[in-house]
């Protein structure tokens, strides 16, 4: 038997000639594509209609009370500058890739920004004022995340990984004065700073295992020594801990000794855990704390959409509370002096906006009005909220959006869309994608949060793991057999669609279901365990083998065999389109690579598409709008009635 990295490589020199035989390729911008027709110009003119809207993502405060809000002007997110509520947008960053974040140096006008470079992910990190050039504080070739500062701004902490290795190092520079970081911690595994200390002495760091346990330590700074906080405590998440004022107790997001995550309070010196959300059936979802420690902002994820409470935390009484658009929250902080509270809220008829609650006087303030483009938001799709049952009985949530003007009774093709994760949550913002499908193509979108979905508690997230990986798989199954027993959907028309661990679910649904649907799309999805978990960078294999299984385990090894799509490919019997970004860490391209070879092959139909400048997700808009036309004359060709 061949091992599954030299199959890889056999298949993908099979994929030569079979493409040169039957995929004829054209390159279009950074793309190349195989296998895929011309687009015809009305698909153009519609995919631009929605793929010119644009968010307001807040990024900070800065010390006037001015907001760093992030927007895509033009091809890439940058950096924008909003002066007061409802003033325009100053743009100060102008680089061709997009960036990804950004955080304000305490007591300055600067901020830190990260960036990477055509999507792989090696983030850098540069400090920048409102003018002037930005200065890079990182090494190039090694990956940054997680800034964090001291109160001062003197101090900023970040994590670094290296190619090649799984281990990490948390290092720390002066943003102000500059020069070069020095090593504070080393580690084999994951770390990644989330506080400092108001007299920069000590840090904290989470070292995360999987996407269900987490370590907290405390760093003593001079020292370089850590110490683990509440060791013995049982396995469980801990998401953003922060010190409390008196810096002899934490705040974090955590499941401890519970289903959903709650708010809790941490003694440093004995582990002792309060719970300060109790009674909550709804994950904590995002908590900010003015700086004196008083006044408590959280954020519950309800079903998918998020509701703000703001409170005392001292007493625990409700102060007054924002009334919202009902929406998904992109963010929540408080201003330096503590008097105002950032909300970012995206919705299924909002790209994304971002308001101002006065903590004193109760005022909501809008701050962006962002643009939908040509699009009417009166006749776009409010997703209704509906479950079915899974084969073992366990309830299965989704969302679904209808098209709005189909005559009542009209069986319409679907597209079921697997978000990745598996550990994410499909939820009710704005999601132009099937708000296109359903108006383009007059296709209900349904978008399952099968069994492994965050959001829905540790038992459920729990559910697909390790060998119970195509439970999951088989909860799309039950949902087949929903669409055919309802009367709008047309049960003959059904295509599968996902993107990351989206993208294997799109695989391995069409090796258990192709003969009920009627083809597939897959983006950057796995369709080898064994080659993905060999290939995917170092710095994350060992957190991936935790969720999925360890490939080094003989037992586990044959059921990830068992298990992978590119196995069972022969049983894919309906066309799959293919896309890819070449500078993916996570999924390397060598899994769509070896997926389509197979699929051609066998002499199925299989269009790719690959873009030299992406990663693990298209973040240009020029490569998102092909993806789209693409995406569109595919599946209005699986959505043809069949020809008499």
């Amino acid at each position: 038997m061949l091992k599954p990295i030299a199959l890889s490589i056999s298949l993908l020199a099979l994929a030569a000639g079979v493409s040169a035989q039957t995929a004829p390729q054209r390159q279009v911008g950074s793309a190349t594509l195989s296998g895929v027709p011309d687009i015809p110009g009305d698909v153009r003119e519609a995919v631009q209609r929605y793929q010119n809207s644009r968010a307001a993502q807040f990024e900070d405060w800065l010390p006037d009370g001015s907001m760093l809000i992030a927007t895509r002007f033009g091809s890439t997110q940058q950096l924008h500058h909003v002066a007061r509520p409802g003033g325009g947008r100053t743009q100060l960053t102008f680089g061709a890739e997009p960036v990804a974040g950004a955080m304000v140096i305490p007591g300055t006008d600067r901020f830190v920004l990260t960036r990477d470079t055509g999507g792989d992910e090696w983030f850098q990190l540069y400090a920048r004022g409102l003018t002037g050039p930005a200065r890079q504080l990182t090494e190039a070739g090694t990956r940054n995340e997680n800034p964090v500062f001291s109160k001062d701004g003197t101090l900023l902490a970040w994590s670094q990984a290296t190619k090649g290795s799984a281990a990490y190092s948390i290092l720390a520079a002066d943003p102000k004065a500059g020069g070069a970081a020095r090593v504070l911690y080393r580690a084999d595994g994951a770390v990644a700073p989330a506080a400092i200390a108001a007299d920069a002495s000590r840090l904290i760091f989470v070292r995360s295992l999987s996407n269900r346990e987490d370590q907290l330590f405390e760093l003593d700074i001079a020292t370089g020594k850590a110490r683990r906080i509440a060791a013995d405590a049982p396995p469980a998440l801990y998401n953003d801990p922060r010190y409390l004022p008196d810096g002899k107790r934490l705040i974090a997001i955590s499941d401890a000794g519970s289903d959903t995550r709650h708010l809790v309070e941490i003694d440093l010196a004995t582990g002792k855990r309060t719970v300060l959300t109790p009674g909550l059936k709804w994950d904590v979802e995002s908590y900010d704390l003015t700086d004196d420690g008083r006044v408590l902002a959280y954020s519950v994820n309800e079903d998918g959409l998020s509701r703000v409470v703001v409170q005392d935390r001292i007493t625990r009484r409700a102060l007054p509370q924002p009334k919202l658009p009902q929406g998904v929250l992109t963010a929540l902080r408080f201003s330096r002096n503590g008097s105002n509270l950032a909300i970012g809220l995206t919705s299924a008829t909002s790209a994304g906006d971002v308001w101002s609650w006065g903590v004193a006087d109760g005022t909501l303030t809008r701050w962006t009005m962002s643009e939908l483009g040509d699009l009417d938001p009166a006749k776009l799709v409010e997703p209704e909220l509906i479950r079915f049952l899974s084969f073992d009985g366990l309830s299965v949530p989704a969302f679904v959006y209808r098209p709005k003007d189909v005559a009542p009774g009209t069986r319409t093709p679907v597209i079921i869309d697997i978000h990745g994760g598996p550990e994410a949550q499909t939820r009710p913002g704005w999601n132009y994608g099937a708000q296109y499908f359903a108006d383009v193509l007059k296709a209900t979108v349904i978008l399952p949060n099968v069994r492994g979905s965050d959001g829905y508690g540790r038992r459920y997230l729990n559910l697909d793991n390790a060998e119970k990986r195509e439970d999951s798989v088989k909860d799309i199954g039950a949902l087949l057999d929903w669409i055919a027993r309802q009367p709008g959907l047309d049960a003959k028309r059904v295509a599968v669609y996902g993107q990351s661990y989206g993208g294997y679910m799109s695989l391995a649904v069409m090796t258990h279901y192709s003969d009920r649907l009627v083809g597939g799309v897959e983006r950057y999805g796995i369709s080898n365990w064994i080659t993905f978990l060999q290939n995917t960078e170092a710095y994350r294999r060992d957190n991936r083998r935790a969720e999925y299984g360890d490939e080094r385990v003989p037992a586990m090894r044959e059921v990830l065999t068992r298990i992978s799509p590119v196995a069972d490919v022969g049983r894919i019997t309906k066309p799959m389109l293919v896309m890819q970004g070449a500078n993916d860490p996570r999924v390397p391209q060598s899994e769509s690579d070896q997926v389509v070879a197979s699929l051609r092959a066998r002499g199925n139909e299989a269009w790719y598409v690959l873009f030299a400048d992406e990663g693990h997700g298209f973040q240009k808009k020029p490569n998102n709008d092909l993806r789209r036309e693409v995406e569109t004359v595919f599946l209005r060709r699986l959505f043809e009635p069949p020809k008499r």
